[in-house]
């Protein structure tokens, strides 16, 4: 592939800007016929300026490991040398079930160069559903961590088409296992991209399957240029510095850490964090940002809220190098966004929304509109997204009502094609020529998004429609909740009723005292027709790997 050249549409931040909408009516798309992701975030910038830092690198145990962009070349040259060799060429599927580590940037990079596809999977993945993935994806080779290794044997000879597993970390690899850097060794560092169209596939990404069996979302090579309008208004607040560092402490599995943070910021030939540590330490994450002067940091509100119990922060560590703090999953509270304001100097506190099949469309931008508490944000540039109608999928909501979120299907780069082998489930995916998102929600007159719940998660009582999630936000507002899920359940008076699942915090019992006092709580705050007729509490909730509650799981134990 010959050099490739700028594309000037994603450097915007470049330009000053009298509004938002000003940069929403002039930004256009621009998607070459050839493009393919490895050649945007890793070599051409090895090419550039190839000792500058890609991704830092640290574990639990104290191993400090950093990879320049010409260390990501030689390193996936070899990977995709190697993988060849093994017979692994263009449109082959390579799952990468590897934690928080330079080796699954290098895995993901490497297949890319193959022309082949690439397949996010999940360390925390037990037999069946690893099984399931690699099966349904006909994956022929595998990159594997010691965390998750023994299920991968496990389920091996399930996969018929599985040939080649390479073993990261894992002090004795099996027969028809190769170390990963074993592989390497001996390998050529020097390797062309192979060319592809922006239309090629370029990575299957499942989802987290909250209901039924999760769904493989074939994205092609284009998809990460419709991430970056949105990276560069909600995640950097139009701003990139010669310095940024990008973290996240969410698992590289999914689209939200992956094409939210780190292939974004490698495009811009920026430098990642990984850091591999197992379960979350607020104390810890506010250590790394202080040591590595992380400027981005990506958390979701589950992490801000445990970093908001550690005492003193700013007298521990000087974390003044966060410029700015985007977030998603679930709406942000104004208590998260005064805290991290105050904790982190000022650093803008961001909102964003996607999902798998359609990334990175809604978000914040504080440096040319205004944080509004409740509020996803405002549609990035060159996505346009409506609600419609959830019968009809016709755009004919009036500002404020409630409808299906909905993005513009054709022409945005950042949809999906399909779901692999599931033809059906795709065509009520995308109807009337937009991506239907299957959460409803509103858009004000001014332009931003209130998430109100998943479609099918509405509860409907005595007429009224119930979303469960501000339920949810209420009752976590309360100090003696840790958690907390809200179902419809049925009721002989009201049709249904809405019931909580609360996971009391540490030193308060979860009793009728409790019960009663949540429910005052909701009604003070919501209207009195949405307080949870019944709570019951619970030592953890049912959830995915992503940490999305199951709520189906809560729903199947009151049938």
């Amino acid at each position: 592939m010959s050099v490739p050249k700028r594309l000037d549409a994603y450097h915007f931040y470049e330009e000053g800007w009298d509004s938002y909408e000003q940069l929403r009516e002039s930004f256009e798309w621009e998607v070459p016929e050839r493009f393919n992701v490895a050649t945007y975030v890793c070599d051409r910038w090895a090419d550039a300026e190839g000792e500058r830092t890609a991704i830092f690198a640290e574990d639990d145990d104290g191993r400090e490991r950093q990879f320049t962009y010409a260390d990501l070349r030689e390193r996936t040259n070899q990977l995709a040398n190697y993988l060849a060799s093994q017979g692994v060429g263009r449109g082959d599927r390579v799952g990468v079930n590897a934690p928080q580590k330079p080796e699954t940037v290098v895995a993901h990079v490497a297949a890319w160069k193959l022309g082949a596809v690439s397949i996010p999977l999940s360390t925390l993945f037990g037999v069946d559903a690893l099984s399931y993935r690699l099966d349904d994806a006909d994956a022929v080779a595998c990159v594997v961590d010691d965390s998750n290794v023994d299920t991968l044997r496990s389920v091996r000879d399930d996969v018929d088409t599985l040939e080649t597993v390479l073993t990261v970390d894992v002090d004795s690899p099996e027969s028809g296992e190769v170390d990963f850097w074993e592989a390497l060794d001996g390998e050529s560092t020097e390797r062309s991209v192979v060319e592809t169209a922006a239309e090629d596939d370029a990575i299957i990404i499942y989802t987290s399957g909250t209901t039924g069996d999760p769904k493989g979302v074939r994205h092609v090579h284009r998809m990460l240029l419709g991430q970056l309008p949105l990276f560069l208004t909600s995640i950097c607040n139009l701003e990139l510095g010669d310095d940024d560092v990008f973290w996240t402490p969410a698992e590289w599995a999914w689209i939200a850490s992956l094409f939210d943070v780190v292939f974004p910021g490698l495009y811009y030939g920026k430098s990642v964090l990984a850091y591999d540590g197992g379960q979350f330490d607020p104390e810890v994450a506010f250590d790394l940002v202080e040591r590595y002067e992380v400027t981005n940091l990506f958390a979701p509100p589950t992490a801000l809220r445990m970093m908001m119990r550690v005492d003193d922060p700013r007298e521990r560590w000087d974390v003044d190098s966060v410029r700015v703090v985007p977030s998603g999953g679930e709406s942000l509270g104004q208590s998260i966004v005064d805290w991290a304001e105050e904790t982190f100097d000022g650093a803008a506190v961001h909102e964003g929304y996607g999902q798998t099949e359609a990334n990175m469309t809604v978000g914040d931008c504080t440096a040319l509109a205004e944080f509004r508490e409740g509020k996803m944000g405002l549609a990035a540039p060159g996505h346009d997204v409506r609600i419609v109608d959830p019968q009809t999928a016709e755009p004919t909501v009036e500002p404020g009502d409630v409808g299906e979120i909905a993005v513009r299907y054709e022409g945005d780069p950042v949809c999906f094609v399909e779901y692999l082998n599931q033809p059906e489930k795709t065509r009520q995916k995308v109807q009337n020529g937009w991506l239907l998102t299957e959460d409803l929600g509103s858009r004000d007159e001014d332009g931003y998004f209130t998430f109100k719940s998943r479609k099918d998660d509405v509860i409907i009582s005595a007429g009224y429609r119930i979303g469960p999630v501000e339920i949810e936000e209420s009752l976590a507002g309360h100090e003696a909740v840790a958690d907390a899920a809200v179902i419809g359940v049925p009721d002989d008076e009201r049709g249904e009723v809405p019931k909580a699942f609360v996971v009391p915090n540490e030193g308060y019992a979860g009793d009728e005292e409790l019960r009663a006092e949540l429910q005052n709580h909701v009604k003070e705050r919501l209207a009195k027709y949405e307080y949870p007729r019944e709570i019951e509490f619970l030592d953890e909730l049912p959830k995915t790997t992503t940490g999305k509650v199951r709520r189906a799981d809560l729903q199947r134990s009151e049938d």
